[in-house]
């Protein structure tokens, strides 16, 4: 049943979470991976659907799917 409540229908429009883009380094073997995040530091994440040395999004711990390779720039405001 669909609610009527807008802040709930405003609630399923954001995704809960961070998502953040990362790199595979290893795919473990036991349905985890090891991927670098942009500051350098290494996580384990579920999921193992995509190979070494691809961009990956992550969100909750949890690998959600292959990322493009674009170039990032960071600007400080």
């Amino acid at each position: 049943m669909a609610t009527t409540n807008i802040w709930q229908q405003f609630k399923a429009l954001v995704p809960e979470g961070v998502r953040v883009v990362a790199t595979i380094t290893t795919n473990n073997g036991n349905g985890t991976s090891q991927v670098e995040l942009q500051d350098g530091s290494v996580i384990t994440v579920k999921g193992e659907s995509v190979a070494g040395g691809q961009k990956v999004f992550v969100q909750n711990g949890e690998m959600r799917g292959a990322a493009p390779s674009l170039a990032q720039y960071e600007v400080e405001i």
